[in-house]
């Protein structure tokens, strides 16, 4: 299959469109904000309706005129927080109605897929989350010399 590369605005708008009508979508995000998790421009993602939200869903969602594809890490009641897995620091702030996705599986480049987990672990030792990314990056760069 041919590797069709849009700008972000361009391509988000339409997946956000073929959401809308039901459609299921898979995308390869960029970025290295939802590592270890998702890696930007090697994973792809599968992304359903929105449906029911919970706290621990990666989902894509339009905020302050710009798309952002990130884990909840709070919900109370229709407003939603979110924060991006390799991120220190920082959070997006919504409503439910601006979530236009949800991922439901992650494919890796050998055609695995898996359903992406709600990361509790990961959520709760935001304290530790800068050495194990750190850890996590010079692994990778190990491995792909």
């Amino acid at each position: 299959m041919d590797r069709i590369v849009l700008p972000n605005d361009v391509l988000l708008n339409e997946v956000a469109q073929l959401l809308g009508e039901g459609r299921e979508v898979v995308i390869t995000p960029k970025g290295r904000s939802m590592l270890p998790f998702i890696r930007g421009e090697v994973d792809r993602i599968k992304l359903h309706q929105p449906g029911n939200l919970k706290v621990g869903d990666i989902v894509l969602a339009y905020f302050e005129d710009r798309y952002v594809l990130h884990r909840i890490i709070a919900i109370n009641g229709d407003e939603i927080t979110l924060m991006g897995d390799g991120n220190l620091k920082g959070t997006e702030q919504g409503v439910r109605k601006d979530v236009v996705g949800k991922v439901v599986e992650i494919i890796t480049p050998d055609h695995r897929q898996h359903k992406p987990g709600k990361a509790w672990l990961w959520r709760h030792t935001l304290f530790l989350r800068k050495y194990l990314l750190k850890v996590y990056r010079k692994w990778n760069k190990l491995k792909n010399k």
